[in-house]
């Protein structure tokens, strides 16, 4: 282990890390590990593969990169043609720019290269930023194994593996490829497994990739921040339109993300939103990485305060200063709830968030809250309250709303979003990446409901 600076206060020379490093964690302000950093670095820098449970924001990205890095630090040697020294699988690519943007700043003032691999952006640039090699490649698993089998890529170097938010590679059906490029990488590998959830699924790979490994549990699973204030609307679907404008109308709403279930559900509310005279950034996995990366960059920028997204950036987004997250929707999974409202009151900070709920949608609302072990405060219940005057001409709703005065209970409810519910068993997939499960298989006419992905089925938490 890097021997510890005497001289210094910051906290993370205790756990090994020195030199250079040090210096950029003291430059980015990091000079108190957190829980999952010192629980994680000294098992790390002694070898032993970690599997780690955290909720997100808890660090994670640090905990398993800072050792990493030191290590290739000291070994000062030179890349291979088309190798990496370390592999870090993350299961989309908000997440994926998100590490490459860590890690950057902690190898400030060190000759550390990286590499980004993933769908959506043209794969030339890739391949030409592989050829010399690297030393950290962050990666999505789809192209990734594209450019393995079109001998662009080799792990035969990879000494270091990572798999980030594991459990989400699972619902996007990455499983099996994820097992092949395991297995391309060094035998004598390190590896890094953590997940926000522990499903049978993940046990199952935990096993089979890791050696022995060290479990790292900071806080129990599906529990959101304490810092986060949650609370619930009752609502019809019709209704929600003219309650999310009255949300955002208030002063104490800073900067928000509103999640909506579905692409097409995520379009429309950023519709409704400008025809009420919000501006509003959008991101779903029908956005080009280009368009997705604008809308992430002018959120963070604050050109707008408004960031209207699906579950494929529930878990990729960590921009300082989110004050609420609304739900227009409740999701699928209880677990993405979690990582919803995650967004919000991290690092300490406190944050709100609030779910808009229909009648529709209650058994989804009883999973969420049978997930994270508490009843949520209902704030108001308006679905006894009569249209107004925009919601009874189906102004900004679906042509397949139902007629105006007619809610949308029981089994006569309509689909929201409209759209069907995907099959279970299914893989998902991120537009621009390839599940290894769907490679060689038909195309099926159905489109998916989300970034080009088929979820499987969870069960009730």
């Amino acid at each position: 282990m890097t021997n510890a600076i005497d001289a210094t206060p910051n906290g993370f020379a205790e756990l090994g890390i020195s030199g250079m490093l040090l210096k950029a964690l003291d430059a980015v302000g990091m000079t108190e590990p957190k829980p999952i950093q010192a629980q994680t670095i000294p098992h790390a820098f002694e070898g032993r593969d970690i599997l780690g449970l955290a909720q997100t924001g808890s660090g994670k990205t640090a905990a398993f990169a800072l050792p990493i890095l030191s290590k290739i630090v000291a070994e000062q040697s030179r890349n291979k043609p088309r190798t990496a020294k370390a592999l870090i699988l993350a299961p989309t690519r908000e997440l994926a720019v998100q590490i490459e943007t860590v890690i950057k700043d902690l190898a400030k003032g060190s000759r550390i290269f990286t590499a980004l691999v993933l769908g959506g952006v043209n794969r030339g640039s890739q391949v030409r930023r592989m050829a010399q090699g690297v030393d950290i490649l962050i990666a999505t698993p789809g192209r990734l194994a594209d450019l393995m089998q079109e001998g662009a890529i080799s792990l035969a170097e990879t000494r270091y593996l990572v798999l980030d938010e594991a459990d989400r590679m699972l619902d996007m059906g990455f499983i099996h490829e994820v097992r092949r490029i395991a297995k391309a990488t060094h035998p004598k590998r390190q590896t890094c497994l953590f997940s926000a959830t522990m499903p049978a699924e993940i046990e199952e790979l935990t096993n089979s990739l890791l050696k022995n490994p060290v479990r790292v549990e900071v806080v129990k699973q599906g529990t959101a921040a304490p810092e986060i204030k949650q609370s619930v609307i009752m609502a019809r679907l019709k209704q929600k339109r003219a309650i999310l404008a009255g949300l955002l109308s208030g002063d104490a709403m800073k900067q928000i993300i509103v999640f909506a279930r579905t692409k097409h559900g995520a379009d429309r509310v950023t519709r409704d939103l400008e025809r009420d005279g919000f501006a509003a950034a959008v991101i779903h996995g029908n956005k080009s990485q280009n368009a997705r990366q604008r809308a992430l960059n002018d959120f963070r920028a604050g050109k707008v305060r408004i960031l209207v997204a699906t579950d494929i950036a529930a878990r990729g987004i960590d921009v300082p200063g989110i004050s609420h997250v609304v739900n227009f929707d409740l999701p699928d999974e209880a677990e993405s709830y979690v990582h919803r409202i995650g967004r919000t009151g991290r690092n300490g900070a406190e944050g709100e968030a609030i779910t808009l709920c229909d009648p529709a949608e209650a058994s989804k609302l009883r999973q969420v809250e049978r997930l994270i072990r508490q009843k949520l405060t209902v704030i108001k219940d308006v679905t006894g309250a009569p249209l107004m005057e925009g919601e009874k001409a189906g102004e900004g709703q679906p042509k397949r709303s139902a007629p105006a005065g007619r809610p949308k209970f029981g089994n006569n409810a309509k689909k929201a979003e409209g759209s069907a519910p995907p099959r279970s068993g299914q893989p998902k997939r991120e537009n621009g990446e390839h599940a290894g499960a769907g490679r060689g298989q038909q195309k099926r006419s159905r489109r998916p409901s989300e970034g080009g992905q088929q979820r499987r089925t969870i069960r009730a938490a």
